[in-house]
């Protein structure tokens, strides 16, 4: 697989919010096919560095030759983003100039079939990030309670047929194991109604989404990240996120505006109280992509960036 197909989303956006420094020290936390990382990387000079967390081994191995073509200014810590601050201690970082989440699953990881994230090929249930996990989707999809597989379905992939297709999901796996995705697919296919087959966009898209989400326990493991990575900034160090989900997208909006806010003195109007602010949020409105990239990258629908900055 050639992670040169990988097309960092929002790039221009997300290098300007960073307000890179030729000596600064930075963290991109989701390396993936390393697009963004590279564009860091060219932006600093052998007294800055670059740490990049990625705990996919495939990843870490195309990041790390891709990133070398660059500068070797950069370290790889093969690990979950939610060990942030204890993996950067063991490094002797205590502080840094900026820090990237670019959520999600990479394009690559996606495209791989055998991995099991994608409806478009057929191959065994895994979607995890970390191939050292226990945890599989098929032991979600197998093992799970109806009672946990519906509110997984609901809440992480937003599903309004979440009953129907986990009552089909047990049926079926009543009768034989489901292994594979398109033995999924095929399952939540004829869970939902015709005029919701209809519609556009692939049927198991929210269902996918949500089994991923769960076995990676992605939601939990970002804002812990996050609320991690906000103590590191330096002052006038920045944070930028990349998301594709809308809780995602709501766990950082709600973060942000804690931090910007959490020295304001509840029930006293703003105009009476000596208020210091510790952070501040860069683009008032969330950052979306141009038409004009999203002519040239799909992948790039749903994203959303945010941005801010320790004062």
């Amino acid at each position: 697989m050639d992670t040169s197909r990988h097309i960092p989303v929002l790039l221009e956006e997300t290098i300007s919010g960073l307000n890179i420094k030729k000596d600064g020290i930075y963290v991109d936390c989701t390396m993936g096919g390393a697009g963004h990382a590279s564009e860091i990387l060219k932006r600093i000079k052998k007294n800055g560095k670059l740490y990049c967390f990625e705990q996919d081994s495939y990843a870490v191995f195309k990041g790390a030759t891709k990133l070398s073509e660059i500068d070797d200014n950069f370290i790889i810590i093969p690990d979950n983003f939610v060990n942030i601050k204890q993996q950067l201690k063991i490094l002797d970082v205590n502080k840094v100039d900026g820090i990237l989440y670019d959520l999600g699953v990479s394009s690559f990881q996606f495209d791989i079939g055998e991995r099991g994230f994608s409806y478009n090929y057929d191959a065994k249930l895994d979607m995890r990030m970390n191939q050292d996990q226990e945890l599989t989707a098929y032991e979600v999809v197998n093992e799970y309670s109806f009672e946990q597989l519906k509110k997984i379905l609901y809440v992480y992939g937003e599903e309004k047929h979440a009953a129907s297709i986990v009552k089909k999901i047990i049926r079926e796996r009543e009768k034989k194991a489901i292994e594979t995705t398109l033995q999924l697919s095929e399952i939540i296919k004829t869970a939902l109604p015709a005029k919701v087959r209809r519609k556009e966009g692939h049927p198991a898209k929210k269902t996918f989404q949500a089994i991923r989400i769960a076995v990676n326990d992605e939601l939990n493991v970002f804002e812990k990240s996050l609320r991690d990575a906000l103590t590191l900034l330096k002052k006038g160090g920045r944070i930028c996120v990349i998301s594709f989900h809308s809780l995602e997208d709501r766990i950082c909006k709600s973060v942000f505006k804690e931090m910007v806010n959490e020295n304001i003195p509840k029930g006293l109007p703003v105009k009476d109280v000596d208020i210091v602010r510790n952070f501040k949020i860069i683009n008032n409105r969330v950052i979306t992509p141009s038409a004009n990239e999203l002519l040239l990258n799909n992948r790039a629908h749903s994203a959303k960036l945010r941005i801010i900055e320790k004062l």
